[in-house]
């Protein structure tokens, strides 16, 4: 069908070597029940067959478009689409993911009932190998969907995982706001600080229980082996930092600029041991000092308090800051550990009762 001139979303497709995967995201993508729509496909410079895909998809159906440039990394892709993008909603697709056939339709739709500034539904992992499945990623119970909320008003929000793809924003409001991507090489971590923006600056938002994404996890566990991406997570929030004191604190108070930094320290720790966990080990010793050393200056300057954690978190973060190095040496299987694994170490760090409330905690869950 035609390509509108303000279609209803303008859907970002970021796109480098992976043209195992494109064509299942690609027809999902021009496979949706709402027809109104943009697909721009931002080619960051792939050396495989990914760019003569696109182009397969762009001699078909005109919706189809491509940004092709010389490898820049993630959030710079993402800004290219933004830029270009005409519609008045954003939706996000990666490459190796795939939207159920009314994913769009059921969002747009309900941003629109809602007059909300984001939409934002669950989604099933997705594995193809050895062999198919999915399994439902429950963020948000249904007790909490179709209504409208203030994302800003709780840490909730915050702590869900950014998960930018299972969701639609009103374009307009991330252009007024100046919400883009931290334009960092690399590939990893970058919806953090774009997903802490939105949240904290949207009025209002509405959830969705519905699954509208698979999301790939064929691929998941491979660890981070550039020296390059090592400390991408970092930047991050060293730009939510910044962010906070240097903008959202010129026109707000005092107050929500310190709850904001509180929300971020918080989030900040389980968004570390998450990378932690990621990372080819010789790279744990230079990570877990620098994390060491960014928490001991917001413990300083007042911006949170240990006991904001959860009680394993709070032990395990003392080690981490009282001896780095000490704790990497004891901690060596910590990335691998399983339910069992981490509840001894808990032990370790914290002694019966802190392994207590995490076991309760999981036992929740």
């Amino acid at each position: 069908m035609p390509s509108s001139e303000s279609p209803i979303v303008s859907l970002l497709i970021p796109i480098y070597n992976v043209e195992r995967y494109l064509r299942e995201c690609l027809d999902s993508a021009v496979g949706q029940t709402l027809r109104d729509i943009e697909i721009i496909c931002i080619n960051d410079g792939s050396t495989d067959s990914s760019p003569d895909i696109i182009r397969e998809y762009m001699a078909r159906d005109p919706r189809v478009k491509m940004i092709d440039k010389a490898n820049s990394g993630y959030g710079d892709s993402m800004n290219r689409g933004l830029e270009m993008a005409r519609g008045k909603y954003i939706g996000i697709l990666e490459s190796d993911d795939f939207m159920q056939p009314n994913a769009l339709e059921s969002l747009v739709t309900t941003a629109d009932t809602y007059k909300v500034d984001i939409a934002k539904a669950n989604f099933d992992l997705y594995w193809s190998t050895p062999e198919e499945r999915r399994q439902p990623f429950e963020m948000f119970k249904e007790r909490d969907c179709s209504k409208t909320v203030v994302p800003s008003q709780s840490i909730d929000a915050f702590a869900l995982k950014p998960s930018i793809w299972s969701a639609v924003y009103r374009r307009d409001f991330l252009n007024d706001n100046g919400i883009r991507f931290l334009p960092t090489p690399g590939a990893a971590f970058q919806d953090a600080s774009f997903t802490f923006k939105v949240f904290a600056l949207a009025k209002t938002a509405v959830y969705l229980h519905d699954s509208v994404l698979s999301y790939r996890q064929d691929n998941e566990g491979s660890s981070v082996n550039s020296p390059n991406k090592v400390h991408c997570v970092n930047d991050e929030y060293t730009e939510i930092h910044r962010w906070i004191v240097d903008d959202y604190a010129n026109v707000h108070t005092a107050q929500e600029t310190e709850m904001l930094l509180r929300y971020a320290n918080v989030i900040k720790y389980d968004s570390f041991m998450w990378s932690f966990v990621r990372l080819n080990s010789k790279f744990y010793p230079e990570f877990i000092d620098r994390m060491a050393d960014e928490f001991k200056a917001a413990l300083n300057a007042g911006e949170f308090a240990l006991s904001d954690l959860k009680p394993w978190k709070r032990a395990n973060l003392k080690a981490i800051m009282d001896d780095p190095q000490r704790w990497v040496a004891e901690s060596s299987g910590f990335a691998k550990a399983g339910a069992l694994g981490r509840a001894r170490h808990y032990a370790r760090v914290g002694g019966p009762g802190v392994v207590a409330a995490y076991v309760l905690d999981s036992l929740k869950r």
